[in-house]
């Protein structure tokens, strides 16, 4: 036995760290991998454009970055673009609180769960530009029509993940937070929302996507009071000017936001929650 220690210890651990090289470690930086297909993305729009040369059809990415920096500094865009984000949060943060309370209320007995499955298997399919013309006639030509639609395309989504992520918390956890006397809020606040996060996060992302999809329907199809819609009247408006660049570049525009708020927003929430607890790789 001390023959064989000796001569593990005379074996040499010639083992060095390897470095990675710079293009190694920009592929392992996913904000470096992010850029990359964007830039890709950005040069196969300039080459399909180049290829059709047709502005009216199809402007360029170049083109488009112009019809973009003219309309910023013009400040109109910067309004319109104010004016749907703001609209927009009003609605998202309207359905986020309905959603939790009714979900927190269906937590409470097996016929509250069974009411919310049955209502949202009926509401969440429905598309809620559908419901517009209803909300016109109910609240008239203006934000609370966007308003309602807003908030039935966020309500439902987002109540049924939180629900799959409240009932997908480990029996194991609930029993924990029983025996600390964990009850009512304080149970759903400290045990069910931190063990459910991960689906109420994704709930989130889903929401605010359709949101953002209801929000430009309405205003294309409708606008709202006085034309002083937002974004979504803007495309509109260009779009009977028939200046095409500046329609695509409000497009850009809803694009570059949504990378925004996924990237700094989500993906931070993500960082500082769920990778930090472990509920994810």
């Amino acid at each position: 036995m001390a023959e064989q220690a000796r001569s593990v210890e005379a074996v040499p651990l010639d083992i060095a760290e390897r470095k990675l090289s710079h293009a190694q470690r920009l592929y392992q930086s996913r904000p470096a991998r992010t850029i990359f297909i964007l830039l890709t993305l950005a040069m196969a729009w300039e080459a399909y454009g180049r290829y059709l040369d047709n502005a009216l059809l199809f402007p360029t990415f170049s083109e488009t970055l112009v019809a973009l920096s003219h309309e910023i500094m013009s400040g109109e865009l910067l309004a319109r673009t104010a004016t749907s984000l703001r609209v927009l949060l009003t609605g998202y943060a309207i359905g986020f609180v309905l959603a939790v309370i009714l979900t927190c209320v269906a937590m409470s007995s097996q016929l509250a769960r069974d009411y919310l499955t049955t209502v949202t298997s009926m509401l969440n399919p429905l598309p809620a530009i559908a419901l517009l013309p209803l909300a016109l006639i109910w609240f008239g030509l203006g934000t609370n029509s966007v308003l309602f639609v807003l908030v039935h395309s966020v309500l439902w989504p987002l109540a049924l993940n939180l629900q799959t992520g409240f009932e997908g918390v480990p029996p194991v956890m609930r029993m924990v937070g029983r025996n600390y006397g964990l009850k009512g809020w304080r149970f759903v606040l400290r045990i069910l929302i931190p063990a459910a996060f991960p689906s109420i996060l994704s709930g989130l992302k889903i929401a605010w996507a359709f949101a953002w999809r209801t929000l430009l329907a309405a205003e294309l199809v409708f606008g709202v009071s006085s034309g002083s819609g937002g974004i979504g009247w803007f495309i509109y408006q260009r779009k009977n000017q028939l200046d095409i660049p500046a329609v695509f570049s409000g497009l850009l525009a809803v694009i570059l936001i949504g990378l925004v708020v996924e990237n700094l927003v989500f993906r931070t929430i993500e960082n500082r929650t769920v990778r930090r607890w472990g509920l994810q790789s």
